[in-house]
């Protein structure tokens, strides 16, 4: 699979080199238009699901890195797929409770983490209302990997204000059965080339399909933040 979506982004690139070359010169939409250039790019994510409310207790960090393809439509189009390694999922509070036993005073908190490991192929269509600055908008199309449920609790007891704290992990794999393996989401986001060469891109993508199988789909898609460096050969 991670050979065919590779497979995807080259032909995409070959195909576009060969229309480029073919081209009449006289075409208005083809006046300054650069080069078809191939990079690669990485950085952060920070993703959560559809049934969390936004905020700092929901947000899983992981990352995102690949290669990718710039294909020029005119001055101020291009069109760029890219392969990517893509890291989702979500981070919650599970539970707290805190309860008093005579003198002692027992908090529990626990937190669960998902990690979700994708192989993605985004295909933006790129704007340059100027130049340097772009905005681009378009389908992401993912494969499911593997996954990971890790969570702690943590148990804090006070007495005579004296705390002890205790911490126990788990850690499991997810039953991929459950998981839907192709995930499909709109991507919208924008980026600056701060040198021919280097760039910085921001992107938001929202799932349409749902994770897992048993759950609504309401309640049960990706969101992903993603902030990252490129890099155009």
């Amino acid at each position: 699979m991670k050979k065919l979506f590779l497979g995807f982004a080259l032909t995409a690139g070959t195909l576009a080199f060969a229309q480029e070359t073919e081209t009449v010169k006289s075409s208005p939409l083809k006046n300054d238009v650069q080069p078809v250039r191939f990079g690669i790019k990485a950085g952060g994510n920070s993703a959560y699901m559809s049934q969390q409310s936004f905020g700092l207790n929901s947000q899983k960090l992981g990352f995102h890195a690949g290669v990718l393809v710039n294909i020029p439509i005119s001055k101020q189009f291009s069109l760029q797929p890219e392969v990517l390694y893509n890291q989702m999922g979500a981070r919650d509070v599970a539970y707290s409770t805190e309860e008093v036993q005579g003198a002692t005073t027992i908090k529990t908190k626990g937190q669960d983490k998902l990690t979700m490991n994708y192989i993605s192929v985004p295909v933006m269509v790129q704007m340059k209302p100027f130049e340097g600055f772009y905005i681009e908008a378009g389908p992401e199309f993912s494969y499911f990997l593997n996954g990971k449920t890790k969570g702690e609790a943590t148990v804090a007891s006070t007495t005579g204000g004296i705390t002890t704290t205790t911490t126990e992990s788990h850690s499991e794999d997810l039953n991929k059965d459950n998981i839907n393996k192709f995930n499909f989401g709109l991507g919208l986001g924008l980026g600056y080339d701060i040198t021919p060469n280097i760039g910085i891109n921001a992107r938001y993508v929202n799932s349409l399909t749902k994770i897992d199988k048993r759950v609504p789909a309401a309640d049960n898609n990706n969101r992903v933040f993603q902030l990252g460096l490129n890099y155009k050969f």
